[in-house]
């Protein structure tokens, strides 16, 4: 409950610095985020002296248990969400109302309107993203358990490995392991790419391609635990390997190096970026390098901050971020090595220590 109230008494201070009197929060992440309530049935209003959870009331007993420093308005089963939140600002006597800027900000808004003709509502963006982009104590160890249980499970999966397994079985042995080492699910469906199908760097798990088809497979996975994601990837080589393909591995792998190394507090986003993309570019594969370096990882898998050339945003410590770059090569494949790394106050941790050498990465046995 205490971490809840400093959130909500962050978010108070940057309203404030708005001008405004109260936010609307309809982002069920960010609503988890500031209450550790989960059901996406509630809207969240926060003014400097109260904060309300507006809710349909499905599950009473969880949502007071879980958000007992709130107060609790539940709407009628006839009430539309946006008539609740509106019958509570105009009894509040609030004048200037913030709702967080999305996608349906224009239609919250008007529809907003129509119930509170006297009020200011104004679209202000990120205000809470930029509240997750720090994580606390208890935010890194939930990261880090996550990581514990993905680690685990691809080493039961790799442990295991044949030849004939088609890349949906392999995939799907990843969940349940991961989901028998503690995690709650996979932060998102793994990608088992086999061969020439790894150069699509979201390549979909087929049922025809098998592990034994190529002699080398890329998989990128993640574990969910207490609310929390994890995301990594590694090459996994089965067979003989040519020249090539060490040339390509040596060179993703010099650059995920030189990201994690330029890795620090007060650096540009896109500085890290550019560390990593220099290496791949030199080496003559730059327009084989289609993504962003790496992302923010937290209560979503991909959240702010984007390791990106055009993100001018600052590291600061209790970042975490993923570092994953890439080298694509159509009708050969591809090769991508990721981490979860944490910004500390005087550089860097990286989190996740799955074997990522290639002579660590072979799995023996006949393929």
């Amino acid at each position: 409950m205490q971490r809840s109230r400093r959130r909500v008494e962050a978010l108070i201070r940057r309203i404030k610095a708005d001008q405004v009197e109260a936010i609307l929060i309809a982002n069920i992440t960010n609503i988890t985020y500031l209450t550790g309530y989960t059901r996406d049935d509630s809207i969240l209003l926060v003014t400097p002296a109260r904060s309300i959870i507006v809710s349909a009331g499905l599950d009473e007993h969880r949502l007071r248990e879980e958000c007992g420093d709130f107060e609790i308005r539940l709407k009628r089963s006839d009430e539309a969400p946006i008539a609740a939140i509106a019958d509570v600002v105009n009894k509040l006597g609030i004048k200037r109302l913030a709702i967080e800027n999305s996608a349906h900000s224009d239609e919250a808004i008007e529809a907003l309107g129509e119930g509170l003709k006297t009020v200011e509502i104004v679209a202000l963006h990120g205000h809470v993203e930029h509240l997750r982009m720090i994580k606390d104590r208890s935010e890194k160890e939930a990261i880090k358990a996550a990581i514990e249980s993905a680690e685990r499970a691809f080493a039961m999966t790799l442990a295991g490995l044949r030849g004939e397994l088609s890349e949906v079985e392999v995939a799907n042995r990843l969940d349940g392991y991961m989901r028998y080492c503690g995690a709650s699910g996979p932060s998102f469906p793994p990608i088992v790419a086999v061969g020439k199908r790894s150069a699509k760097p979201h390549a979909k798990v087929s049922e025809t391609s098998r592990i034994g088809d190529a002699a080398f497979t890329l998989i990128d996975w993640g574990a969910t635990r207490f609310l929390y994601q994890s995301d990594l990837t590694r090459m996994v080589v089965t067979g003989k390997v040519t020249t090539k393909f060490e040339r390509v591995y040596e060179t993703v792998a010099k650059a995920h190096q030189e990201g994690v190394a330029a890795i620090r507090p007060g650096i540009p986003a896109k500085e890290v970026d550019a560390k990593a993309r220099a290496v791949i570019e030199t080496a003559g594969y730059g327009r084989y390098f289609e993504h962003g370096l790496g992302h923010g990882l937290g209560l979503e898998i991909h959240e702010a901050p984007r390791l990106r050339r055009d993100c001018d945003l600052v590291l600061e410590a209790g970042m975490v971020v993923t570092v994953e770059p890439g080298i694509y090569l159509p009708r050969w494949g591809g090769v991508r090595l990721e981490d979860d790394v944490l910004v500390t106050p005087d550089g860097r941790e990286v989190l996740s220590r799955a074997p990522r050498s290639l002579d660590e990465c072979r799995v023996p046995g006949s393929f």
